[in-house]
């Protein structure tokens, strides 16, 4: 059986589809922008800000779900520049400090509302 966790902690979604999707303990999480949840506003002029609020934003998603960064397992980043890179790989390391999930990093043509970086993840609760 699935549950859609749903938080105001975190951006509303933008399309049609749920913030995350919790099925047979392993949590499902949405890719998430630099929006500030309550303005809806892009947050950050540089990729390493809109990391930060990234991130943030995926905090809130993980402890609606009672889960946090300890459980993720699986992480995929998306760049609007593969030269952003170790900008975002150094905030996004600041999450992790020992037993990394897995991950991959890629670049694509453009991104939701034109941001700079956008992360998804799967973690268990």
């Amino acid at each position: 059986m699935k549950k859609i966790i749903s938080t105001d902690s975190a951006p509303a979604a933008i399309g049609p589809y749920s913030q995350a999707v919790l099925h047979n303990g392993l949590l499902y999480c949405s890719g998430q922008i630099p929006l500030n949840p309550e303005t809806m506003e892009i947050v950050g002029d540089n990729a390493a800000d809109q990391a930060k609020q990234v991130m943030k934003n995926l905090k809130e998603v993980l402890t609606a779900a009672g889960t946090d960064f300890s459980k993720v397992i699986k992480c995929s980043i998306f760049l609007d520049d593969m030269n952003d890179f170790a900008a975002v790989n150094e905030v996004y390391g600041s999450y992790f400090e020992s037993e990394p999930p897995a991950r991959e990093t890629v670049a694509v043509q453009t991104l939701p509302k034109s941001v700079l970086v956008e992360i998804s993840c799967i973690a268990y609760v």
